[in-house]
C-alpha cells in the first residue's frame, strides 16, 4: 500500500537493506551468518567485498542515491536472508524484517519503498503475511527466490506466493540465492554464473508452466536482467512449437508472453541490454542498481538510459511494476 507521494525521478528496482539486528539471517540458512570483520562484510567465510554499514544505513543509501541521480530505491533483503531452511521460526524473522522495512520507508519522505519477505514453508502464514503486508503504506509486494527445494515459479510453494500476490495486489520481485555447487568453486561463480542460471530456470517456469495465463494480472520482475533468459527465449520458442513435452502445459509459446514480465537493467553488457530491450515490451524495462553489493551497477541511471529505454520510460515502468 503506497500512500505517501513518491519522489521524482527514476525508481531503481533492485537494491537490498538488512538490519544489522538480522544479520544472523534465519533458521536453516545455507550459508553461515553474515558478520563484521574489521568493518568488511562476510557471509560466512566469504568476503562480500563491501563495507559492513553499508548492508544496513540508510543515510548512506539516500546519499549514494543522490549521487546516482536515483529518486526512489525500492528495498527487499539480501537473497541470503530468505528463509529457504523450512526450519521452524522463520516466520519470527520474516515478521522482525518486515516490520524493520516498514519503520524505514515510512520515515523516507517517498524516496524509499519496501518489498517484504514471507515464509516459505507454511502457505497459511505465507498468506498472512501477505496480507500485512498489503496493507502496510510503503510496501508494494514481496521479494522471493527462484527456487526453493528443487521446485521452481510452476509448482510447490513457490506458485502458491504468486496466486496469492495476485490475489492481494503485490508485486513480486525474484531474486537468485547464487546456490553452491561442487564445479563452480572457484571464481565466485556460483554468482557469476548461478545467479544468472537461477534466474534462467525461473523465467523458463513461469513461460512454459503457463503461470502468466493462469495469472493475467501477476506483476512480476526479474533481477539481473533475467539472467540467461534473453539469449535462450529463441531456443525456448523453438523447443516450444516443435515438442509437445515443452508445451503441455502452455497455449502461448515464450517469445509472446515474454513482453508481459518485467526485468531489471542490471546486465553489466550493452549487447545484453539491446537484447533484453528487443525481446522485452517496452513496458518491461526497469532500472535496477543490486545495491550494495560489488556486482552492482555503479551508475544505474546513466547505464540504463544510455543502453535502454529514457528516464520517463523507466519510471513509468517501475511504477506499473509496483502497482502506482
Amino acid at each position: 500500500m503506497i500512500s505517501t507521494p513518491l519522489a521524482q525521478g527514476v525508481i531503481d528496482v533492485h537494491a537490498h537493506w538488512l538490519p544489522t539486528e538480522l544479520f544472523g539471517l534465519p533458521p536453516g540458512a545455507p550459508y553461515g551468518h553474515m558478520h563484521d570483520r574489521d568493518g568488511q562484510l562476510h557471509l560466512g567465510d566469504m568476503p562480500l567485498s563491501i563495507p559492513t554499514r553499508a548492508m544496513s544505513d540508510v543515510p548512506a543509501i539516500l546519499e549514494d542515491m543522490r549521487a546516482a541521480g536515483v529518486g526512489v530505491r525500492v528495498l527487499s533483503a539480501p537473497p541470503f536472508a530468505f528463509p529457504v531452511g523450512g526450519v521452524p521460526g522463520a516466520g519470527a524473522y520474516v515478521s522482525a524484517f518486515n516490520d524493520a522495512l516498514s519503520v524505514v520507508v515510512s520515515d523516507a519522505d517517498g524516496r524509499l519503498m519496501g518489498l517484504g519477505m514471507v515464509s516459505l514453508d507454511d502457505s497459511d502464514e505465507a498468506r498472512a503475511q501477505m496480507e500485512r503486508l498489503a496493507g502496510t503504506d510503503g510496501i508494494a509486494g514481496i521479494a522471493i527466490p527462484p527456487l526453493l527445494a528443487g521446485r521452481s515459479l510452476d509448482r510447490g510453494m513457490l506458485r502458491h506466493i504468486l496466486t496469492d500476490a495476485v490475489d492481494l495486489d503485490l508485486a513480486v520481485l525474484v531474486h537468485p540465492m547464487q546456490l553452491p555447487r561442487p564445479e563452480w568453486s572457484e571464481h565466485y561463480l556460483p554468482n557469476l554464473i548461478g545467479n544468472p542460471v537461477e534466474s534462467a530456470t525461473a523465467v523458463a517456469a513461469l513461460l512454459l508452466g503457463g503461470i502468466k495465463e493462469e495469472l493475467p494480472g501477476l506483476r512480476i520482475c526479474f533481477v539481473h536482467g533475467g539472467g540467461c533468459a534473453p539469449g535462450l527465449l529463441g531456443r525456448w520458442t523453438h523447443g516450444w512449437h516443435t515438442r509437445a513435452d515443452v508445451r503441455r502445459h502452455s497455449t502461448r509459446p515464450p517469445d509472446e508472453v515474454f513482453g508481459e514480465l518485467f526485468f531489471d537493467s542490471v546486465t553489466h553488457d550493452p549487447a545484453l541490454m539491446g537484447l533484453l530491450t528487443a525481446h522485452a515490451s517496452e513496458g518491461g524495462v526497469v532500472c535496477g542498481s543490486d545495491y550494495p553489493f560489488d556486482m552492482a551497477q555503479p551508475d544505474p541511471v546513466r547505464f540504463a538510459t544510455d543502453h535502454g529505454p529514457d528516464a520517463g520510460t523507466l519510471t513509468a515502468n517501475a511504477r506499473a511494476f509496483l502497482g502506482l
